[in-house]
């Protein structure tokens, strides 16, 4: 109606006035002028007194249960395995009611409002015989459970448990069982909205090992933590990797809401309880065979990434400065970067408050890459080109190499290409403080003097460790030899022992793990017939306290 009437009064003032612009007469362009303004009005008029257009969701009348069954079986379980349980327990669905209202403003138009119920359960699940030792995911309705914002506990069924305090709580002076010898799970709050506002079929993984001593379960007392590498892998804490825009999680990949370690630690207990004892291995980067020309440096995986809440940093380095690991056809890195700083202090104090005793590991992994032209030490006077492909760090020797024609072993040439590898860091080259240990020595010097008295001083500052290891299945270096029955390896690693000692103190044992090949002793194998127990030094030095074999 006031299209109509603001378009015939805009027509008469428009004739009255006259006169044209742009071809268009003062009658027309007041009647455009008028029927636009009257259009507004009769939109906000037809909003106002239209009837608000009603949309309510469903609501429930009551609370479907999945499973709850009177006399079921209590099952027993053995090992790890994944199952299904009983409601044992549960209260009346909470109603949540959320409205909203769309539509009626400023350009008209009716109103929309809408009305949804949602709806949360609180209830227990029994799902066998205790005790158990942990649980592992769950699945509702067949997908992974996201338990990022979900309120639950689990009790393992022992004779000693007490009642549920939700459960106590909720019933009131009612008498609450504790459900003792029978494992449960308690939900607090469920949002029931993702799964069609009903309790979700429920599945756990359990476990409840046999710790029997006739059992792998009860025999097992100590294990080696890997990868030992990973730029995260070891860090306690949550970190995402991007920028500004949307971020993704680094170390979150076997549940959504507990760091990949925490996981690991917790499955390790709860699959093997008599564990007693961890070995921690955290790799830097040899990049060359010959020890003469091979540095050991901290890798990262990619030269720039943004992280939070922490950045990637290893002796005092960041990661702009650390050796970037080689890549696969696909442009993938081929290895992990070298565990952060102080993911691996959270990791030795994370195992540590668990009561488990820490070996620590420092490990060299051999970032030679196809392709790579270095002079192969393995060959007559070191004359082929081409290192073997990521070799084992056991290969590491003199160039040319012991039984090769041009070879400098049982000379003065070889002992000096094993300090070269050595290098020449000593205790006051690193500064500590808090938790950080940075270096202030040569920036050239990348020796494996540096790897390991660095991870002394950060085991220190982690609160220490039970046993350090100053090396492992160096074979190809401790038999290099600069005299006729004289091994310059040997006396490093002597010597880098009598340093470790003196940052991890009495409480640490050290030693040294040689491969299984090396261990009894160097037998020539060049038609010398020379046989040498050329460990017994470092066994029998005072600063070394077993004997470690790497089998």
């Amino acid at each position: 109606m006031a299209t109509l009437v603001l378009g015939a009064v805009g027509t008469a003032i428009g004739g009255a006035v006259g006169g044209t612009v742009l071809g268009l007469s003062g009658a027309a362009i007041g009647g455009i002028v008028g029927s636009t303004v009257g259009s507004v009005i009769d939109s906000w008029l037809v909003s106002q007194l239209a009837p608000t257009q009603r949309i309510e969701g469903a609501r429930l009348d009551s609370l479907r249960i999945t499973s709850s069954t009177e006399g079921a079986v209590i099952p027993r379980l053995y090992g790890r395995m994944r199952i299904g349980g009983n409601i044992i327990w549960a209260t009346d669905f909470r109603e949540e009611v959320q409205t909203s209202t769309q539509g009626g403003g400023k350009g008209g138009g009716p109103k929309v409002k809408t009305t949804e119920y949602l709806y949360y359960a609180s209830f227990a699940v029994a799902l066998c015989e205790g005790p158990i030792t942990g649980i592992g995911r769950i699945w509702a309705d067949g997908k992974l459970m996201d338990l990022a914002d979900v309120t639950w506990r689990w009790y393992p069924g022992d004779e000693a448990q007490d009642a549920d305090p939700f459960i106590a709580n909720t019933m009131g002076a009612v008498p609450t069982p504790a459900y003792r010898g029978t494992a449960y799970v308690v939900f607090e709050e469920l949002a029931l909205k993702r799964y069609g506002n009903r309790l979700p079929q429920l599945s756990f993984a359990v476990f409840r090992p046999l710790a029997d001593p006739d059992t792998a379960e009860g025999c097992v007392e100590a294990v080696t933590l890997i990868p030992a590498s990973g730029e995260f892998t070891y860090s306690t804490q949550p970190i995402r990797k991007g920028g500004d825009g949307e971020t993704v999680a680094e170390n979150l990949n076997a549940l959504t809401d507990t760091t990949d370690i925490v996981v690991a630690l917790d499955r390790l207990q709860a699959m093997v309880p008599a564990v007693k004892s961890v070995s921690l291995v955290v790799a830097w980067f040899g990049n060359d065979l010959r020890a003469g020309e091979c540095q050991v440096r901290p890798g990262v995986e990619v030269p720039a990434k943004e992280t939070t809440p922490v950045a990637w940093s290893v002796n005092g380095l960041a990661r702009a400065g650390a050796h970037l690991v080689s890549r696969d056809d696909q442009d993938r890195p081929v290895y992990g970067g070298t565990p952060a700083d102080f993911a691996v202090v959270e990791a030795i104090r994370e195992m540590k408050a668990r009561g488990l005793r820490v070996m620590f590991y420092p490990f060299i992994l051999m970032d030679v890459p196809p392709d790579n032209g270095l002079p192969n030490p393995y060959s007559d006077n070191a004359a082929e080109i081409g290192q073997p492909t990521f070799p084992w760090r056991g290969r590491i020797t003199c160039s040319p190499a012991a039984g090769h024609v041009g070879s400098v072993d049982k000379t003065a040439a070889a002992g000096a290409q094993v300090a070269v590898i050595f290098g020449s860091a000593a205790i006051s080259d690193f500064a500590v403080a808090g938790d950080t240990v940075s270096w202030t020595g040569s920036s050239g010097d990348w020796g494996l003097r540096r790897m390991v008295l660095h991870y002394a001083h950060l085991c220190t500052v982690a609160g220490g460790v039970d046993a350090f290891l100053i090396g492992s299945e160096m074979r190809g270096l401790t038999t290099i030899r600069d005299g006729v029955a004289s091994f310059p390896a040997v006396d490093a690693y002597r010597q880098l022992a009598a340093d470790v000692r003196s940052i991890v103190g009495a409480d640490s044992q050290v030693s040294y793990e040689a491969d299984w090949s090396e261990y009894f002793g160097h037998q020539s194998d060049h038609g010398s017939g020379d046989v040498f127990f050329h460990l017994d030094p470092l066994w029998a030095d005072p600063n070394v306290d077993f004997v470690g074999i790497d089998n």
